[in-house]
């Protein structure tokens, strides 16, 4: 059996030329509500930006499941207002997710943002941007205009205190294994009177 033979036994016919079909998905409408988990969390670079990545996967409703948003969570922005929006955007999540990160008093590791945010659901709120690239086409997407607990006042407190003293820097530990990412479970969503669709 060759490597390129297809499952009806046919030989892949090379034309030089493919289309898997699909295309570009409409982003959700601005100000949809959404309940989503996070299904990866971890630190970022991009052009020199340091940022916490977060990909959540929408659960309800129905009619967007499983699509996927993208967050970039700029909590090293240089401009002091735009990372402390950043910071208070990470601790909204963290506290709804449970508040391990913000317990920590220190800059959370990778191991540290998966197992603190993966598979926590929450309702998301969704903006929507439009933006041309370098080639003047014109993108859209979603992005993360609000966060909050699944239910109201099911948001976890933090237990680190808001006006927390400075904390010192941890040293650095030997390097250790990364926590594989875990894949989103399936969960049972066993009172909705709460969400807002």
């Amino acid at each position: 059996m060759s490597f390129f033979q297809l499952s009806t036994g046919q030989a892949v016919q090379v034309t030089g030329e493919f289309d898997s079909g699909g295309g570009a998905m409409t982003p959700l409408p601005e100000g949809t509500q959404v309940m989503a988990m996070v299904d990866q969390a971890k630190w970022d670079a991009h052009d020199g930006e340091y940022f916490v990545s977060l990909r959540w996967t929408v659960a309800l409703p129905e009619e967007y499941k499983n699509r996927k948003i993208f967050q970039k969570i700029k909590v090293k922005n240089p401009d002091a207002e735009k990372r402390d929006k950043a910071l208070m955007m990470l601790a909204a999540i963290d506290a709804n997710a449970g508040g391990q990160i913000m317990a920590l008093g220190a800059e959370p590791e990778d191991a540290d943002l998966a197992n603190a945010l993966l598979n926590r659901p929450m309702v998301l709120k969704l903006g929507m941007w439009e933006m041309k690239n370098e080639r003047g086409e014109l993108k859209s997407g979603n992005w993360v205009q609000k966060v909050a607990p699944r239910k109201k006042g099911a948001a976890a407190t933090p237990s680190a205190p808001a006006a927390a003293a400075p904390v010192a820097p941890r040293t650095p530990a030997p390097a250790r294994p990364v926590a594989p990412a875990r894949a989103p479970a399936a969960v049972a969503f066993d009172d909705d009177s709460e969400v807002p669709f």
